[in-house]
């Protein structure tokens, strides 16, 4: 389980994202890269992480389901995952 605090600065993030995501675009259609610079370093798309939704982890993500690696085999083993059955030969 990730720390508590994580979890909650990357909802900040996203958030943060969502909020500038316009004001982004426009300066970057107008080709404003120092107004850019000065808007928060936490509105740029690329500093928010993808974690599981479970166990709040951000490596080894699982995009089409997610989930992390340990998360998606448990919920797998269990048979909670349509179409996913655990290989054997």
């Amino acid at each position: 389980m990730a720390k508590k605090s994580i979890i909650a600065r990357d909802a900040k993030r996203i958030k943060m994202i969502e909020k500038y995501a316009e004001k982004r675009a426009e300066m970057k259609a107008a080709g404003d890269y120092e107004g850019l610079a000065g808007l928060p370093r936490n509105s740029s798309p690329s500093r928010h992480n993808n974690r599981c939704s479970e166990s709040g982890r951000s490596r080894s993500y699982m995009r089409q389901f997610g989930l992390s690696r340990i998360a998606f085999r448990e919920h797998a083993s269990r048979g909670e995952i349509p179409g996913v059955t655990k290989s054997s030969w």
